[in-house]
Parts: C-alpha cells; sequence; structure tokens
C-alpha cells in the first residue's frame, strides 16, 4: 500500500513543509475563494490563489 504524500494534522491536510514554513487548507471553507493558509511558529497567513494572489498576514513572520 502507497503511504500518503501529506499529512493530517487536526482534520488540516499539510500540502508543504519546507524550511520551517507549514503550508495547509481546511476542507470546510466553501464560502472562501480558493486559498491555502501557512503556519510557521506563532506566525499564520493566508495565501489567496483565486482571482489572483495575494498574501494576507495575520501575524507577522520572523
Amino acid at each position: 500500500m502507497r503511504q500518503s504524500t501529506y499529512k493530517v494534522s487536526c482534520g488540516m491536510p499539510t500540502v508543504l513543509l519546507e524550511n520551517g514554513f507549514r503550508f495547509f487548507f481546511y476542507s470546510n471553507e466553501n464560502e472562501e475563494p480558493m486559498h491555502i493558509h501557512v503556519k510557521r511558529g506563532n506566525a499564520i497567513g493566508k495565501i489567496w490563489l483565486e482571482p489572483e494572489i495575494i498574501l494576507l498576514i495575520q501575524t507577522a513572520f520572523p
């Protein structure tokens, strides 16, 4: 059996772990445009993918 390429943590599948950044999504955010969450330490942000790529920083990244 092939192992999954992403990790699920509390219902939030991790898409990428890179240099301390965790990129993940919630599967139940149907009312929002396509986006992905990013977290590093206590910092968190959101990257909107539609209609254009926009970075929303909710807490500052180190």
